[in-house]
């Protein structure tokens, strides 16, 4: 195969030399820790579901990655302003789709979230995340650079009606992890610590207001104050199977991860600590983490308060949805349902981070005076 050269002038060239390649080599090993752990997590879990074969999670997760790899190198192409413009575009339609599913969805063990077709599902509300990063950011910038621009009045006004639909699905996670992002999207922007702090008030108030209205908020929150009260089960299920795994993984010993409910999914780094031990754990925690923390390093480094704002939201979403995840597999947080990215199976959940991590790379690239200025700084 021919190397890539700096002198070649081919689209792929001009994207491997000015995509952040450290980033990228970590995304690569994530993407293939999830492809072997989810090897290990599927036939168990299919083995509790009837007419289901014993690789069908394994295969459809690698279906499903392919068009997710497409959607990471198509949007990694595109300048800041068609990433901004794509970014929009996404959170409009995704919206669109949450309000539908609020009148006219079928509601799913408590829930509007999903939108069934052709024998698949779709969860507006995950491809919204990236979508509202981008469109808040804009607003943001838009407003620093214009003080006469409300632009942080539109940029608040867009996370209050995206997080009143979550909460009336209802999801709280999703809201808890969106309004951590904005808080960090807040303190990128510059904007003062006391609205910061008003932010985690009216968090905390509507978090305090879900547990007394919501059976299955206390419920949640029940479980993980007073294990010793509620049913707990799957969590006390997800420590055993960490613990089984001691520091290398079980080897010969009987698996507990056959008795782990969405071991798939929502607990599958429980099955990664008991397969491939504490140490393919260790891995994981500290590839998000350097992944989470490299991209928002690159972003300070831009001049675009938009690319910033944008870039380090995004990254945001990666790294605190990997905290919850591996938190409530730990027993560090109450139990949510909220996939490890790239590594979990899930259709929806993979594409709409395949589409994250698109963006993260579009706003992140360096360019080499090619484009017009203010397709590099909208």
């Amino acid at each position: 195969m021919r190397r890539l050269s700096r002198l070649d002038t081919s689209p792929f060239a001009r994207l491997w030399w000015s995509i952040d390649r450290p980033a990228l080599g970590v995304l690569s090993l994530i993407i293939l820790i999830g492809g072997v752990v989810l090897m290990a997590a599927g036939p168990s879990a299919a083995a509790r579901m009837p007419n289901v074969d014993q690789f069908q999670f394994p295969v459809r997760q690698l279906i499903f990655m392919g068009p997710t790899l497409l959607i990471v190198t198509a949007i990694a192409f595109l300048t800041p302003l068609q990433a901004r413009r794509l970014g929009v575009f996404v959170f409009l339609g995704a919206i669109a789709l949450m309000i539908y599913l609020l009148l006219f969805g079928a509601e799913v063990n408590g829930a509007k979230r999903w939108l069934y077709f052709a024998g698949m599902s779709l969860q507006p509300s995950e491809f919204a995340k990236p979508g509202f990063v981008v469109a808040a950011a804009w607003m943001l910038a838009e407003g620093a650079r214009d003080p006469k621009f409300p632009g942080g009045a539109i940029a608040i006004g867009l996370y209050g009606f995206f997080a009143l639909l979550l909460l009336l699905q209802p999801d709280f996670g999703q809201w808890a992890l969106i309004t951590a992002v904005w808080a960090v999207m807040f303190f990128v922007a510059g904007w003062s610590w006391l609205w910061i702090g008003l932010l985690g008030v009216v968090g905390m108030g509507a978090l305090t207001a879900g547990y007394y209205l919501s059976d299955h908020v206390a419920a949640r929150v029940d479980g993980f104050f007073k294990p010793e009260t509620t049913e707990t089960y799957q969590v006390d299920r997800a420590i055993e199977t960490i613990a089984n795994g001691g520091l290398i993984g079980r080897g010969d010993a009987p698996p507990v991860k056959t008795m782990l409910p969405d071991a798939h999914t929502d607990f599958i780094f429980a099955v990664a600590g008991e397969e491939f031990g504490f140490l393919l754990a260790l891995l994981i925690i500290i590839l998000f983490a350097i992944f989470t923390a490299r991209i928002m390093a690159v972003a300070a480094g831009l001049k675009s308060i938009f690319a910033q704002c944008a870039a380090t939201g995004l990254a945001a979403i990666i790294g605190f949805q990997a905290i919850i995840n591996i938190g409530v597999s730990l027993r560090a947080l109450p139990a949510k349902g909220m996939t490890l990215p790239f590594i979990s199976y899930g259709g929806s959940s993979l594409l709409a981070t395949g589409l994250t991590v698109g963006l993260i790379f579009a706003l992140t690239r360096t360019h080499q005076g090619v484009f017009r200025r203010k397709d590099i700084m909208p």
